[in-house]
């Protein structure tokens, strides 16, 4: 505890100032190194140095005491104090330099990091190949001049069907094939799910002036139950040329594009002659003409790798990504 300042003296006499006898002075610093010595943290001799080197320690106390010494006895007990001072100073910084020494020496073993280690160990992801079978077949395209067109994946029942020539009583159109958002309102078009990406060469050729080349890649959706072969949501990529002068060459140079950039060149393609009521002519017939095919990304991907299951392509397991290598 601390003790009160005692009054100037007029005389020398050492017994009023005990704080400053030699012995009291050898006791603080024997206590004080003692303390030290047994820190065994840097927060154990932080408390430590607050309590015998701060300013309420026994030693700053016992120097606050030499003002009420005689001018002749302030000397001697100046130097007493100060050395004792001095002393737990140069044993705090010697104690705190050994104790930084060993928590830096404990961080290396504690957080070293084996440099021999395998850096690898988690496996790296990989892009879906459905998506670089479907940007590489874009790309080709591109090559060749055509422009990516995009369209909404909910779309109105109009874009989808009536604009495409699908009859009103067309099973297509049924609910067990398509997913109604919302139906047929006061005569205006119901919303769906779309189940093609054919929409997107309507919206294509309702906004852009001719000629038109558009590629339109992207996810379409029917209420197939999910098997093997069949899913209710599936990719496609679909072609649209309008231009004069276009005849079954381009057709077959387009088709061959694709054909070689997918499975590589070499293989020969068969066109054979069909209806489809959406391959109508719809524009001035003696000027215009064209062509659009599309396929399903999945279906080609299953082709290229000889897969059986096209559930394995939708399950999003990286280790599918992988076997099928590594695209950028």
């Amino acid at each position: 505890m601390a003790k009160p300042m005692s009054a100037p003296n007029k005389r020398y006499d050492p017994v009023e100032v005990a704080a400053l006898s030699p012995e009291e002075v050898a006791a603080a610093l024997k206590e004080a190194l003692a303390a030290i010595a047994e820190a065994r943290t840097l927060d154990e001799l932080k408390a430590a140095r607050l309590a015998h080197a701060g300013d309420r320690s026994p030693l700053a106390l016992a120097n606050a005491e030499i003002g009420a010494l005689p001018p002749q006895a302030r000397a001697e007990a100046g130097q007493r104090v100060g050395a004792a001072r001095r002393e737990v100073r140069r044993m705090l910084d010697a104690r705190q330099a050994e104790l930084e020494a060993e928590r830096d020496q404990r961080v290396l073993v504690e957080e070293t990091v084996d440099v021999t280690l395998p850096w690898d160990r988690r496996p790296a992801g990989a892009r879906h190949p459905v998506t670089t079978v479907s940007e590489r077949l874009a790309d080709v395209f591109v090559g060749m001049g055509y422009e990516i067109a995009e369209g909404p994946e909910v779309e109105a029942e109009w874009f989808n069907f009536d604009a495409l020539n699908f009859a009103s009583d067309h099973p297509a159109r049924e609910m067990q094939d398509t997913i109604f958002v919302a139906g047929p309102d006061g005569g205006q078009s119901g919303v769906i799910m779309r189940t093609h990406t054919s929409p997107v060469q309507i919206r294509a050729l309702l906004t852009r002036p001719l000629p038109v080349y558009v590629v339109s890649p992207g996810k379409t959706f029917r209420t197939d139950a999910l098997d093997a072969s069949h899913s209710p949501v599936f990719h496609q990529i679909e072609l649209l040329a309008v231009d004069e002068g276009l005849t079954m060459a381009d057709l077959r140079g387009a088709i061959q594009s694709f054909v070689d950039a997918l499975f590589g060149q070499g293989l020969r393609t068969r066109i054979r002659p069909d209806f489809f009521p959406f391959v109508e002519p719809g524009m001035d017939p003696d000027r215009y003409s064209g062509f659009a095919f599309g396929l399903g990304i999945e279906r080609t991907l299953m082709v290229r790798h000889g897969l059986a299951d096209i559930r394995d392509a939708l399950e999003g397991d990286v280790r599918f990504s992988r076997a099928l290598g590594v695209e950028v």
